[in-house]
């Protein structure tokens, strides 16, 4: 075990939040159209960071979203998205989220947008698949042209190549020449270009028949026809990967039912409480609401906002947010959260947060956020990608060449072998094979179609899809089951995971902890002022009156511990509204009840006060040894006696005199030890990082079995940044542990910035969450578990898809290039390379999919 020695410097009260250093910036999000592939990505990444006063640029392909970080007051949203539509995107400032009427309106909107452009991508699939299938008839028109005259006539071809490129073909080609003309050439360049070097090569052969050149016009037939199968493929996969984040955002309900009467009319404690809704019931907007107002949910209806219950008893289905799909009882007094279902019974609550504020809201920023957040392996494929399509026309340029100037020449057999069995230009097609390379007249026809072939087998949206899609569908998935993972950074640090810290209060333990013992230390003391005995602090000392100074003291605090010392006096009946006439006399008679004032508090140590002109201090022994008060024999004895027993101790000087003890226990989450099995079988190291003393946190690790060398105790928060960066160099100068931390957030948000991954629990503070990597939302220690496992899984998709995307690119070039025509007599037709980029594509986003089946629920 370890322990951080104290210090006799004071602790510095300024806790510095993480973020304060960083430049403050204004983010912009923008919905940005037209997108195609990975060279489209860095296309608009180029024009945005050229725009002046831009910081930082990133862009989601999955998403088609693009979130810049500019100088604050400098940028203006709509100029931007005016810059990007001008420059080929186009594109529209983001409505924020938490107005119920602007999410309708940008789910109608994106819904409209998606009918419209599955409606074009089907119609033209329709006319492309109508010509491929008449295209493949004329390989039968010997056999059916007696059915069909002129299956069989080279003219009749060419006319259905010249609509194939008009009709399902024009959008590509036009979009792929304003790529090019934009020096932002994408993936539909490089099919535009195929396409209609195939199509002019053939009206050549055609129009020219004494050059010997064969007529190919069923290549950019097929090769439309695959290109448009792969994308309609492709963008219902793509449609599949975003609707569990689609199936939050209908979670915000758009109409709330305010109720006429105010809280201050209706005092919930009452007994004889009337029902409120026999006040009226008005529908209004759910953006409308404010803090405060009640409103009426009815059984099966969404609550709009969240709220407080002030009236009536319900069970409330919370599924769609934290997983749990057990119904949850909620009386007057529990909380509710927006988008939730109420259940059974009709109820009123009171609104306390609304708009952009209420636990939904946050969740889908957060889950929109996540998908802007680049894993650092992605940079190797977003670099790749960027300069992909300019590498791939490079590669054909050099195709043609080669095979024009010296392959040709070289292996002379090749095109003399398949120039024995050529057909006239006014014949019929060739015919196809797998295996075998087209009917082909001239070295020229035989470079150009290895080049088309090259230019139509690449694939730069497997490459720009590896990545967002997998993150896409990891993300939001893990949000419907109450796991809020930040981004793709934080998916690969949890990958290369091997140690992970714990906090002991409210993170091991429930966070609730009681009052076990309160023992006086001086029996008979009086605390004199100018001879005269006029106030509590002057009485007797019992465990009730230090119960009572403690609590008045622990009244400027929100710690668990003060919770605790508050519970027990009011136990006592000290701090009660109804007290018996006898208790009432006595107060009144003998200890006047002081208030305590000049509140301080330093996080970790302590808390100071004044109590009816007295100083109180209640702490640890640090916190009164800075102080200066003189720690007895009995008085360690007895909290050596009480940490044994793995209780948290709280010493009470007043007047700078020891004067009591109280021991506090906090028990152990109920799923502790199966957590922190289930991750030492994950291969992880477990330790647990207290600021209570060695005895209290090594009772807690030895019920969950965990080694005392594994036990840090005693860091103040102010070193437990410091405590989780030594942690994270112990392997040395080169090599660099990789360490997450799992806190609520009191008191230890800087060592949750510190780790490489912070992991806040719900119940935590808000700057903990602000901190964290990953929020677990239902507040439950096994998903601490839950959540590396799929951080480990969506990060393994995202490799496997990497891995397909480069090989796939790294084995079709080639291949569409003629490396295995020499020896083997075997080339990619331009038609079959289509078909095999349609499906790089497909597959990317389709094992991205797989996510559900892999991270299936237990």
């Amino acid at each position: 075990m370890q322990t951080v020695p104290s210090t006799e410097q004071k602790p510095d009260n300024n806790l510095e939040n993480p973020s304060a250093k960083k430049t403050a910036v204004a983010k912009i999000t923008l919905d940005v159209g037209g997108m195609k592939c990975a060279g489209c990505v860095r296309s608009v990444e180029r024009q945005l960071s050229q725009y002046p006063g831009i910081v930082n640029v990133c862009v989601n392909l999955a998403t088609e979203v693009a979130v810049v970080e500019s100088e604050i007051g400098v940028v203006d949203a709509e100029a931007l998205a005016k810059h990007l539509t001008v420059g080929g995107f186009p594109t529209q400032p983001r409505v924020p989220h938490g107005k119920a009427k602007d999410v309708e309106e940008k789910r109608d909107k994106h819904s409209l947008a998606y009918r419209k452009e599955m409606d074009s991508a089907l119609s033209q699939l329709i006319v492309a698949g109508l010509l491929l299938l008449l295209s493949t008839l004329g390989h039968f028109g010997n056999i059916l042209d007696r059915l069909v005259p002129g299956l069989n006539n080279i003219w009749f071809h060419c006319g259905l190549a010249t609509i194939a490129l008009l009709i399902p073909g024009r959008s590509i080609i036009v979009d792929g020449w304003l790529g090019l003309r934009r020096n932002a050439p994408n993936m539909n360049t490089l099919i535009g270009l195929g396409t209609v070097t195939a199509y002019t090569a053939s009206i050549v052969a055609l129009l020219f028949p004494k050059m010997g050149w064969e007529c190919f016009f069923d290549e950019p037939v097929m090769m439309l026809g695959f290109i448009l199968l792969g994308k309609t493929l492709e963008q219902q996969a793509r449609t599949r990967a975003a609707s569990a984040f689609k199936s939050l955002l209908a979670l915000q309900p758009q109409v709330a039912r305010l109720i006429g009467k105010s809280k201050s009319e209706i005092a919930p404690s009452d007994s004889s409480l009337p029902n409120p809704f026999s006040n009226g019931v008005v529908e209004i907007p759910a953006e409308q609401v404010r803090i405060g107002e009640w409103l009426q949910v009815l059984p099966g209806e969404k609550i709009p906002v969240d709220g407080e219950v002030v009236y009536g008893q319900t069970t409330v289905d919370e599924s769609m947010l934290t997983g749990e799909v057990i119904p949850i009882i909620k009386q007057p007094g529990d909380g509710v959260t927006a988008g939730t279902i109420n259940q059974s019974g009709a109820i009123a609550i009171a609104a306390t947060r609304i708009g952009s504020d209420t636990t939904l809201a946050q969740i889908i920023a957060l889950v929109e956020a996540a998908q802007t957040r680049k894993a650092p392996v992605q940079k190797l494929a977003d670099t790749v990608a960027g300069y992909f399509t300019y590498f791939v026309l490079s590669a054909s340029l050099l195709t043609f060449l080669f095979w024009y100037f010296c392959g040709t020449h070289i292996w002379s057999d090749v095109v003399l072998n398949v120039s024995l069995t050529a057909t006239s230009p006014m014949g019929h097609l060739h015919e196809y094979s797998q295996s075998q390379i087209p009917t082909l007249q001239s070295p020229f026809l035989l470079s150009l179609k290895l080049a088309i072939a090259v230019m139509v087998v690449a694939c730069p949206c497997a490459l720009g899809l590896a990545t967002p899609t997998a993150i896409l569908v990891g993300t939001a998935m893990s949000a419907e089951r109450g796991l809020l993972i930040k981004g793709g950074d934080v998916l690969e640090t949890i990958h290369k995971l091997d140690t992970i810290v714990f906090d002991k209060t409210g993170t091991l333990t429930t966070g609730k902890p009681t009052v076990t013992d309160c023992i006086v230390l001086t029996e008979d003391m009086e605390l004199e002022e100018g001879g005269e005995k006029n106030s509590l602090l002057a009485a007797q000392f019992t465990s009730q009156s230090l119960l009572e100074i403690a609590a008045s003291v622990e009244k400027g605090t929100c710690h668990p511990l003060a919770t605790a010392i508050q519970n027990a006096a009011q136990t006592q009946h000290l701090f009660t509204e109804e007290l018996t006439e006898e208790l009432t006399e006595k107060l009144t008679q003998e200890l006047t009840i002081p208030e305590a004032v000049n509140f301080h508090t330093e996080p970790g140590l302590g808390v100071s006060a004044l109590v009816d002109g007295k100083s109180v201090l209640l702490g640890n022994s640090d916190w009164l040894s800075w102080h200066g008060v003189v720690m007895g024999d009995t008085g360690i004895t007895k909290a050596q006696e009480l940490a044994n027993e793995g209780k948290t101790i709280v010493y009470i000087a007043v007047s700078g005199r020891l004067v009591g003890i109280i021991a506090v226990s906090d028990s152990l989450r109920p799923e502790a030890k199966t957590t922190i099995e289930k991750l030492r079988q994950m291969g992880l190291r477990v330790m647990i990082l207290s600021g209570d003393r060695i005895e209290a946190a090594t009772t807690i690790a030895k019920q969950l079995d965990i080694d005392s060398h594994n036990v840090i105790a005693g860091v103040p928060p102010t070193k437990k940044a410091a405590t989780i960066q030594m942690l994270q160099d112990d392997k040395g100068k080169n090599l660099k542990s990789i360490v997450a931390m799992v806190g609520d957030g009191i008191n230890d948000a800087p060592a949750l910035s510190q780790a490489d991954v912070g992991i806040a629990m719900h119940s935590g503070t808000d700057v903990a969450m602000e901190t964290a990597g990953i929020i677990l939302m239902r507040d439950r220690l096994t998903d601490v578990v839950e959540s590396i496992r799929l951080s480990r899984a969506t990060f393994n998709k995202i490799r496997q898809n990497l891995f397909w995307a480069f090989a796939y690119n790294t084995i079709g070039i080639p291949l569409a290039a003629g490396i295995l025509l020499p020896n083997f007599g075997f080339v990619l037709n331009p038609a079959s390379a289509a078909a095999l980029m349609a499906f790089s594509s497909v597959s990317v986003v389709t094992n991205s999919l797989l996510l559900r089946r892999v991270v299936s629920p237990n």
